[in-house]
């Protein structure tokens, strides 16, 4: 499956992290059930940070997040955000490939919110997910339904099912489209 969906500018980083964004999809209530100390995560299209530091104070300091985008300005106001942090000696910043995540890393959770309708190849990302992940390690993806109808999303779903991920959530995400998807042991 192919989008032709467009990669948020960063010019609209600031309208990522409104201070009602905080009230109505919160990092914490987000990630909290999902994210445990020691864990190894990977915030995909992190952008601005949104999720990445609070995933890192959830992970603690023997976990570690992978923060990746496309973008390198992305990446710049994050690495700017997490100076002098706690959380800093346990977020690695990565700039992805078109095509892509370029790390080799194991990891145990995933984290791909309002992004995968971004993706060019969403086989290919999920696949590259899929072997990334732990066996019983877990994908969440959210989008949004502002900009994903309910017909893309279920396309989404069935691409990462065919490549052997299993829904075991449906968890309910302010305006967006989701899915908890867990890698099989």
């Amino acid at each position: 499956m192919t989008h032709g969906h467009e990669v948020c500018p960063v010019e609209r980083a600031g309208k990522l992290e409104s201070w009602w964004r905080k009230i109505l999809q919160n990092p914490e209530k987000i990630l909290g059930k999902h994210v445990k100390k020691g864990m190894r995560c990977l915030d995909f299209g992190c952008g601005p940070g949104y999720f990445t530091i609070t995933m890192a104070r959830l992970a603690g300091p023997s976990g570690k997040v992978f923060a990746v985008d496309l973008q390198g300005e992305m990446l710049g106001i994050l690495k700017r955000k997490m100076a002098g942090t706690p959380e800093e000696k346990n977020i690695e910043l990565h700039k992805s490939e078109k095509g892509s995540l370029s790390i080799g890393e194991k990891i145990d959770f995933a984290l791909a919110f309002y992004v995968v309708h971004e993706v060019p190849d969403t086989k290919n990302f999920f696949s590259e997910i899929r072997g990334m992940l732990k066996q019983g390690g877990c994908l969440l993806i959210s989008e949004p339904m502002f900009r994903v109808s309910k017909e893309e999303f279920e396309e989404e779903i069935r691409v990462a099912e065919s490549l052997g991920f299993k829904v075991t959530e449906r968890p309910k995400i302010f305006m967006g489209r989701s899915a908890l998807f867990c890698k099989p042991f």
